[in-house]
């Protein structure tokens, strides 16, 4: 890719898998109800279907998940195209720590280099511009094929433009929470502003955390952390799962998760679910290859519009 290039095979990815939920206790119960085994199989089925990007991050279960990526990867023939991410501690924030940090995610990975890295959050100490010269630093070395950001607003988006930009090199993406849960970043033009730069916008948590798969309830909560932060949506998104149970069972019977990660891609956006299971992994790939109608798009934001207000 020249300097100053846009990373044309980030605009070329429909979908992708988000691996957050790999070997994470915390959040996602890593352990209890699924294991290493299942998701190596997520990770087969993903790869086989013709999903093969991977977003990770060095904070996922504190390096677990980049390390089991790394180890899923050895195995497979299949080129794959591996995204982490490089948190900004308050004691780490400057251009030296972005490229040690990046060197350790390579070494969890056992990779040479990898196709994206992004800045997790926006640093809360030191300046994005130092951080956007350790990233510019990073592709100049090869450590990374494309740099971008995630959860930066609009203003702290465009700060990190401009300061690759006077790198001579273009912001390849910005990672944000979007779903028919959360559009945020429709609703305040950061969404709009993305495409008119040629940002991609990277999609996480686009089945907002499960609960537009169908398969929870008021009655039946996610369990964890999650049910706890959550819960308080369960009673008002029913009329949602209805209309896009109706809608998969006219074009097909595509499922409720298929629906709603269509409908990002719709948007315009790189949604990254993710897979504990091979089912889900296979759920997941069946979002690609057919489109929704402007109809039935403008139904669902309808809908959603109901539960967001």
């Amino acid at each position: 890719m020249a300097t100053g290039e846009t990373p044309r095979f980030l605009q070329a990815i429909e979908l992708g898998v988000g691996a957050w939920q790999w070997g994470d206790k915390v959040i996602w119960n890593y352990g209890r109800g699924y294991a290493e085994a299942d998701i190596r199989a997520a990770f087969d089925v993903s790869i086989g279907q013709g999903v093969t990007f991977i977003d990770t991050a060095e904070i996922y279960a504190m390096g677990k998940s980049e390390r089991l990526v790394g180890k899923f990867i050895q195995t497979t023939e299949q080129p794959t195209l591996v995204a982490t991410k490089y948190f900004p501690f308050p004691w780490r924030f400057g251009r030296k720590s972005v490229i040690a940090a990046l060197k350790r995610s390579l070494e969890r990975l056992g990779l040479d280099s990898v196709a994206l890295y992004q800045v997790h959050w926006p640093p809360v100490m030191g300046s994005i511009e130092a951080l956007m010269d350790g990233m510019a630093e990073a592709v100049e070395m090869g450590l990374t094929r494309a740099v971008g950001v995630s959860n930066f607003n609009q203003n702290q988006m465009m700060t990190a433009y401009s300061a690759l930009s006077r790198r001579g090199l273009t912001l390849g993406s910005n990672q944000l929470e979007y779903s028919l849960l959360d559009r945020r970043i429709e609703k305040n033009g950061l969404l709009q502003r993305c495409k008119e730069l040629g940002v991609r916008v990277i999609a996480y948590s686009p089945l907002g955390q499960g609960l537009l798969t169908g398969k929870y309830s008021a009655e039946n909560p996610p369990p964890g952390l999650r049910g706890r932060q959550y819960g308080h949506l369960l009673g008002r998104i029913g009329p949602l799962i209805k209309l896009m149970t109706e809608i998969g069972q006219d074009i097909g019977g595509k499922a409720p998760a298929q629906i709603a990660l269509n409908w990002c891609l719709c948007k315009g956006t790189l949604p990254i679910p993710g897979a504990k299971t091979a089912e889900q992994a296979e759920m997941n790939a069946g979002s690609t290859g057919w489109r929704l109608t402007e109809e039935q798009i403008a139904a669902l934001d309808e809908a959603s519009d109901k539960i967001n207000r």
